[in-house]
């Protein structure tokens, strides 16, 4: 399923959209701050915590110079206060090859005591992160390092139709690299994101896969991130919520004991369930709900509305009971 509207609104600029079936709807507001929501970037200018320390090899009797690191997401922006991650590493390979952990800290501005010589910095910020090699003197003054992470954020949620809310529980998102592979996939770089979760992530586009329940309500499009900025993203999903039941007479009660399976208009079965009142997310479209009860089969044509949640009942019938009814279900109020 394609994605049937985008909505979003960027703050401090407007937001870059790509994607083929993809219908938008944008509206931008400025702000002092991009990140102003970003609960860490609101807090007061503290040191970060400090979870390993060592001086760093060096020859002996050379006293360790205090350096100081702090990051911003733009070249132009304001210094990070919070959220970000931060480890110096030797730039000599240990035996297994790896780089050794020489320091590290979590919090805002870093300062650490480095015996002089040469170090490999790494600052994330989420999924965000920049490295830069320093060269800390044996004299002289020690200048302050300032790495630029040119990262930004978004925040996604959906909804179903033109604006009925889905529930959290029955929402998630993936998230894809932009560039497409030989064999057909994309890199996944989140997984499983719930709604309105802040998502730091470096600029650049990427590929946003939600899905509404565990049926067939797919939607995609691609995000812009842009560096300093805070996207928030609606997408809408063109589905609803169904639930079937067996019943002797209209309105009557669920009879117990049912198998059922649910096929599109093509003959593809999407759910198949044992239960007396089964519940499911669905694509828009026509259907067939099939129930087995004991030795008898009954079934029901139905059509599903966006955003329009429906009950969907299959009538028992002595005389014929493997008859269609082509009724279309009625919508829950």
């Amino acid at each position: 399923m394609t994605a049937i509207r985008f909505l979003s609104r960027c703050i401090l600029a407007g937001l870059t959209l790509t994607g083929a079936g993809v219908g938008l709807g944008v509206g931008a507001a400025a702000q002092d701050d991009a990140f102003g929501s970003f609960h860490q970037l609101n807090s007061t200018s503290k040191m970060p915590k400090l979870n390993a320390f060592s001086a760093a090899p060096g020859a002996s009797g050379i006293a360790a110079r205090d350096v100081r690191f702090e990051a911003k997401l733009t070249p132009a922006g304001e210094i990070m206060q919070d959220g970000l991650a931060w480890r110096v590493f030797s730039p000599v390979a240990g035996q297994d090859g790896k780089l050794p952990l020489i320091a590290s800290s979590n919090g805002g501005s870093a300062a650490f005591q480095l015996a002089p010589g040469d170090y490999f910095v790494n600052v994330a910020f989420g999924r965000a992160g920049v490295t830069k090699k320093i060269t800390v003197p044996t004299e002289g003054d020690v200048a302050k390092e300032t790495l630029i992470l040119d990262a930004g954020g978004f925040v996604l949620n959906a909804v179903a139709g033109a604006d009925q809310s889905i529930p959290p529980a029955q929402l998630s998102f993936s998230v894809y690299s932009s560039e497409v592979r030989e064999n057909g996939d994309r890199a996944l770089v989140m997984s499983d994101v719930k709604p309105n979760t802040i998502v730091r992530l470096a600029a650049g586009i990427y590929h946003i896969v939600s899905e509404y329940g565990e049926v067939n309500a797919v939607v995609r499009a691609d995000i812009q991130v842009e560096a300093g900025k805070m996207t928030q993203a609606v997408l809408q999903h063109k589905a609803a919520q169904v639930s079937l039941k067996l019943v002797s007479q209209g309105g009557g009660e669920a009879i117990a004991d049912t198998a059922w399976s649910v096929l599109t208009a093509a003959g593809d079965v999407v759910s198949e369930s044992v239960s007396a009142f089964p519940s499911m997310v669905l694509a828009e479209g026509d259907y067939l709900a099939i129930a087995r009860n004991k030795d008898k089969i009954y079934q029901r044509e139905f059509n599903v509305k966006a955003g329009r949640n429906a009950d969907v009942e299959v009538l028992m019938r002595d005389a014929h009971p493997s008859s269609t009814s082509q009724d279309a279900a009625e919508p829950q109020d």
